[in-house]
């Protein structure tokens, strides 16, 4: 049987848009000679729809575009991602299903199982699980159909008390076949793979898994839709963060299964031969950074961030962004990344020096947009700057100098920024990163002001191996940009380690009570301070009500700030 993969990048509601790209994969896979072709999770609507899932209207567009692609499915099987409504008056109204479609006809339907309600995701608030599991035959095979989570139900605690292909194996199915929506981060690419290659092998099938590709916001999907054998051997590897449609001929697959192997469900993950585990990394607390900066993460990374800018722009319908250049890494980095994702001419930066502000700075910033060759422009915020503290003077009343006049320069900066934005229909990229984001180094409606966050989910020493990934070639980032302290220039002298730890140390003791949900004593037992563990943790935690005002994150670790991570602001925990 040939089976065809079709990786796509969907817009969500974008009914016309997604149809046309979906009967385009199923004309390129009847050219290649597909029995069959795969699409992704929810392909119809794109994923994730969250309450559009509510509104009747949209659930009426599904159901048409699934009459419309029923009737182009000939001789060709077509599977597809799309709601279907829940016959039952208990439960949810919708299932999240995988249809199979052929002969004009809807051949089986297969009902996700398993909804994740963590992190990014929140599918019980729309679905109902399933309740019946059958396997559904196609010319001759059986298959076992299954939706993304159905096939996470692995390691030494797993998080659901049953799963669907326990129920399927009984059915003695030929090959298991999952559509999937499973975002990128940088932790997660081999557990992915390892997750498939466990389901393989527990259950002796071939199996084909197709992922979309895309950015929905601040999720990334990365793609990476492959074929196994029944023995977890990969046939097939498809690109990541790109479209492909990609056929795998399983009939040597097919014809060789094996019974299954009496690997208990919720069991151990089977590692591959040599391969060390994200956990076994972390094992010594000193590997932290060196793991996160790790030089296939920042690839990825900077991948992921390409794609989530790009596909923000064009899903937006925006074309030109605008960026506030102060010579620093972080800005430099946003700048050079919105080059590559739009393209120089459309990104306009804009350094607004200060009495505060040094002349390397300024030079340092010019030079870089020289380097990308981005336009660019100066403006001085001196005599603005001077005006709001006279305007002032009467209300502060001879008060020394303070974090009020360091705040008003940033937000002068915001003001000017958006105006530009505003009369020229840019969108205004921030570029806080994610070590100050954490600890609340930043001004609200200032240096926080912006339209998508391109950085928030990336910390400090993570931003600066990004710029020498983005060097990799030449020098586009000026190399003073990289070599110099790092400094907000609101005062005299100022550095980030006036107000901060050493990033090395903060960004280990954040990734570790971020990511890993490591909590004071675990930290301590690194060996770092108590007290700097305190003080850090506590600034994480009563800075939340800053990130709840922030603009979307572009996501990449396991665990972003933002619709995935959910603490309450008036919370006194470890605060």
């Amino acid at each position: 049987m040939k089976i065809a993969l079709a990786q796509q990048n969907y817009h969500i509601g974008n009914f016309e848009e997604n149809l046309r790209k979906i009967e385009q994969g199923i004309a390129e896979a009847e050219a290649l000679g597909a029995d069959l072709v795969v699409f992704s999770e929810l392909c119809v609507c794109g994923y994730p729809p969250r309450d559009f899932l509510e509104f009747n209207d949209f659930i009426l567009q599904c159901e048409a575009a699934i009459d419309r692609l029923k009737a182009r499915a000939g001789d060709i099987g077509v599977i597809i991602g799309a709601p279907a409504r829940n016959p039952a008056k208990e439960g949810k109204d919708l299932f999240n299903a995988a249809w199979l479609l052929y002969q004009g006809s809807v051949q089986g339907i297969a009902h996700k199982t398993l909804l994740p309600t963590y992190d990014v995701f929140d599918e019980y608030r729309y679905f109902e699980p399933a309740y019946e599991w059958s396997v559904i035959s196609f010319k001759g095979k059986r298959i076992a159909l299954t939706i993304c989570e159905d096939l996470w139900n692995f390691g030494d605690n797993p998080l659901y008390r049953a799963a669907p292909m326990d129920e399927l194996i009984k059915q003695r199915p030929d090959l298991m076949i999952n559509i999937s929506a499973s975002p990128f981060d940088y932790d997660h690419d081999d557990d992915r793979k390892e997750v498939l290659r466990a389901n393989a092998l527990r259950y002796a099938l071939p199996l084909v898994y197709c992922n979309t590709v895309g950015a929905q916001t601040e999720i990334i999907f990365d793609g990476g839709s492959l074929a196994m054998d029944h023995q977890g051997a990969i046939l097939k590897e498809m690109k990541y963060f790109g479209e492909e449609l990609a056929v795998v001929d399983l009939g040597q697959a097919l014809a060789t299964t094996d019974s299954p192997q009496p690997l208990p469900a919720g069991g151990a993950l089977p590692s591959a031969p040599g391969r060390e585990t994200r956990a076994s990394k972390l094992s010594d607390p000193e590997k932290t950074i060196s793991y996160i900066v790790d030089e296939s993460n920042i690839a990825a990374i900077h991948k992921a961030l390409i794609l989530g800018i790009s596909d923000y722009f064009s899903k937006m319908g925006f074309k030109q962004a605008i960026i506030g250049s102060s010579g620093g890494i972080d800005s430099a980095v946003t700048i050079a990344l919105a080059c590559e994702a739009l393209g120089p001419a459309n990104v306009r930066a804009v350094m607004m020096p200060s009495e505060y502000s040094t002349a390397h700075s300024v030079a340092d910033a010019v030079q870089l947009s020289e380097n990308l060759s981005n336009p660019y422009d100066i403006i001085s915020i001196r005599e603005v700057y001077n005006s709001l503290l006279a305007t002032l003077k009467p209300v502060f009343d001879g008060l020394p100098f303070g974090i009020a006049e360091e705040n008003l320069q940033s937000r002068t900066r915001g003001n000017l920024l958006m105006a530009i934005a505003n009369k020229f229909g840019y969108i205004l990229l921030n570029t806080s990163n994610k070590s100050e984001l954490a600890t609340g180094y930043g001004t609200l409606y200032g240096d926080m002001a912006g339209g998508l966050s391109v950085l928030g989910d990336v910390y400090k020493m993570q931003v600066y191996a990004l710029a020498e990934y983005l060097n990799r070639d030449k020098e586009t980032i000026p190399l003073h940009i990289l070599t110099k302290p790092p400094s907000a220039e609101l005062r005299p002298g100022q550095k980030d380690s006036d107000s901060l730890p050493d990033y090395a140390v903060l960004d280990k003791v954040l990734y570790q009570y971020i990511e890993r949900r490591q909590g004071p004593k675990e930290i301590i037992a690194m060996g770092i301070d108590e007290a700097l563990v305190a003080r850090i943790i506590r600034l994480v935690n009563t800075n939340e009500y800053k990130r709840n005002q922030f603009c979307p994150i572009i996501r990449v670790s396991s665990k972003a700030f933002g619709v995935g991570r959910r603490m309450p602001i008036v919370g006194k925990y470890l605060s």
